[in-house]
């Protein structure tokens, strides 16, 4: 059987006294654009930092097309592109300097480097930054430069933690064609967002995290039913009345 683009199993995780994670159990299948959703605090990206190895996990597994994080981490890492949530990036570089080391850390020639540093900087237009340092850059120029960063090696799976967040409309909109681009040749993507509308315009799976655990997850058209997804997600998570008083003095 094809090995699902991204598996995990039962992860937990806990700090101090909280359970941020509880027995996580997701299967995200190979070409599909899958869709994380939850309030903030959910453990959304506790779960997608463990499942690519940036946060080591209490208990439970992960594994990309097969391949475990944790016990054969180089081959897991050269298949998935990551943008986490609050990216940091060497600030006193330019963003063609990030993307060329980067690339070269990662062993590619400096030939491909070059060309695809181009190709990315134009697509994603960075390229009227091309001498701008990155600490000068505005949080939607470093969404870009780091989804940049993740597309940079050709991975065949992409995990986008809110890489909508901060930019404007129009750049939205080219990293969607980018997104879609990806996934229509043969990739797949894992994206968290608490935005349902954002969700339901690019994914066809999603998977529900509340309070630590999956509360729902498979096709969108499954998850959500005959409702639209927010009014699914406000059901599933309990998130309290619809018809909440306003304030008194309004």
């Amino acid at each position: 059987m094809t090995a699902p683009a991204l598996e995990i199993k039962g992860l937990s995780k806990t700090f101090g006294d909280n359970t941020a994670v509880d027995h996580v159990d997701l299967s995200v299948p190979q070409g599909s654009f899958y869709g994380l959703v939850g309030q903030n605090g959910a453990g959304k990206t506790t779960t997608l930092s463990m499942a690519v190895g940036l946060l080591r996990p209490d208990a439970g597994s992960a594994r990309i097309f097969g391949a475990d994080v944790w016990t054969d981490p180089a081959k897991a890492k050269q298949l998935v592109g990551v943008l986490p949530d609050g990216m940091a990036m060497p600030e006193r570089l330019t963003g063609r300097e990030v993307l060329t080391y980067l690339g070269l850390l990662r062993g590619l020639s400096k030939e491909v480097v070059a060309e695809r540093a181009d190709e990315l900087l134009s697509v994603l237009e960075l390229d009227s930054a091309e001498k701008t340092l990155v600490i000068e850059y505005s949080t939607g120029m470093r969404k870009k430069i780091g989804l940049a960063t993740a597309l940079l090696h050709a991975p065949r799976l992409l995990v986008l933690d809110e890489p909508f967040e901060a930019v404007d409309p129009v750049s939205a909109a080219t990293i969607k064609t980018i997104l879609r681009g990806f996934v229509a040749s043969g990739g797949s993507i894992v994206l968290s967002s608490h935005v349902m509308a954002l969700v339901e315009q690019l994914c066809d799976h999603v998977g529900v995290i509340d309070r630590g655990r999956v509360a729902a997850a498979g096709p969108l058209a499954e998850v959500r039913g005959a409702a639209t997804l927010e009014d699914r997600f406000v059901e599933l998570v309990g998130a309290g009345s619809t018809t909440a008083k306003g304030l008194s003095w309004l």
